[in-house]
């Protein structure tokens, strides 16, 4: 007997139980950002029935999670971010309270159940998740101890608390805490998100964070370059086994000489509005503001940071920043016009062709301010059209 407890049925070492343990970890995040991210919450691609399971059954033994409350408290975080109902922004909790107490805010988060069925709907609802993964949510992690403790003795209890956590470390308080406070942003979306590095690998993809915000119904979570998305990679492989199809991917965004906007180019604008926007501030703003920095002296070089952050996440000016802006008439119009385009992108409820009256004016007033930047800027925009993903079964 005290044999079984020290080693298990299996009897292997330590070596085995970390092998053990990166791989059904590894499992575990796969599980997360294909099934419940990719293929339930933002419907970007389509499982086959099999493997969808195989996944669901594998994340209720591994976490205990509940497939429609992670669905909805994900759903809300997107429609409701960096605001006070944004159930885990670091912004408005704190990075230390969503680092650390992520499962706590989460577990609040779907204990409203109105909340669940509202931001819920369309995910599974057979027998099985009625009356067995949703009812006993608390019975596969138990299984999963029993089972490891059978395998390995006293010290599979370690590796259950050990894969237990895998979850609310990595995802309650890495992605959702510091991929909404440090890293690097590709996109100037409307909210805080980074990504953390550029090779998605530990946690499946889903460091690239900030291009996930700006494409959330986008399988691939590799936009640029030198990227590189686990969970992308898995995906193309059961597409070519026939167990998963992707059906939606961010378009890639070109541009050619044209002489006046068109309805491809508001189509362009309003799919990557978030790229735009981060194109205008780097090749826009931020040599305006070096220059202006310049010009003016050390006195005010130490405004350089704070202005150029000012101009990438606030949609208003305030206080001191308001006041110098308002000195500099140069930089004051390349802020004027970064409000009129977003404003136009927002402004949905506008049919197309006055949505594309007003691009068009954007455009030729842009050009006639005789700043360099913007007048550049404003000559690519015009150009700007969607070539569709090659994989994608929509858009």
């Amino acid at each position: 007997m005290l044999s079984f407890l020290d080693g298990g049925l299996t009897g292997v070492g330590w070596p085995w139980m970390v092998l053990y343990f990166a791989l059904a970890g590894q499992l575990t995040i796969l599980a997360v950002t294909i099934y419940l991210h990719r293929h339930q919450t933002h419907r970007g691609v389509d499982l086959h029935p099999a493997v969808a399971h195989v996944f669901r059954f594998w994340l209720w033994v591994g976490t205990g999670m509940i497939t429609k409350e992670w669905v909805a408290v994900h759903r809300k975080h997107h429609a409701r971010c960096e605001t006070e109902e944004d159930p885990h922004s670091p912004q408005v909790h704190g990075i230390g309270k969503v680092v650390w107490h992520g499962v706590a805010l989460y577990s609040e988060a779907a204990s409203d159940r109105a909340m669940v069925h509202q931001f819920g709907q369309g995910t599974p609802d057979d027998w099985l998740e009625r009356n067995l993964y949703e009812r006993r949510s608390w019975l596969g992690p138990t299984l999963l101890l029993i089972a490891l403790v059978t395998l390995f003795g006293v010290a599979g209890v370690a590796v259950w608390a050990l894969q237990m956590l895998v979850i609310p470390v990595l995802a309650a308080g890495l992605v959702n805490g510091l991929g909404h406070w440090w890293g690097y942003r590709n996109f100037d979306t409307d909210d805080r998100s980074h990504n953390l590095v550029p090779w998605g690998v530990l946690i499946g993809g889903e460091e690239l964070h900030n291009n996930h915000h700006a494409f959330p119904s986008s399988a691939r979570f590799a936009l640029r370059r030198g990227e590189f998305d686990m969970g992308w990679m898995i995906l193309c492989g059961l597409q070519k086994l026939r167990l998963a199809r992707v059906l939606r991917v961010a378009p890639t965004l070109a541009s050619v000489p044209a002489e006046q906007a068109d309805h491809d180019t508001l189509r362009a604008l309003l799919a990557h509005r978030f790229h735009i926007m981060s194109e205008y501030l780097r090749v826009v703003i931020m040599p305006v503001v070096r220059d202006e920095a310049e010009r003016a002296g050390a006195s005010v070089r130490r405004w350089r940071r704070q202005a150029t952050r000012a101009l990438a996440f606030q949609n208003r000016l305030v206080g001191a920043d308001q006041r110098w802006f308002a000195r500099r008439p140069t930089l004051a119009t390349v802020w004027e016009f970064r409000q009129r385009l977003r404003e136009l992108y927002e402004r949905r409820g506008l049919c197309q062709e006055r949505m594309l009256v007003a691009l068009q004016e954007w455009c030729h007033d842009a050009e006639a301010t005789g700043i360099r930047a913007l007048q550049q800027f404003a000559e690519r925009l015009k150009g700007y059209r969607l070539v569709p993903h090659a994989g994608s079964a929509g858009s």
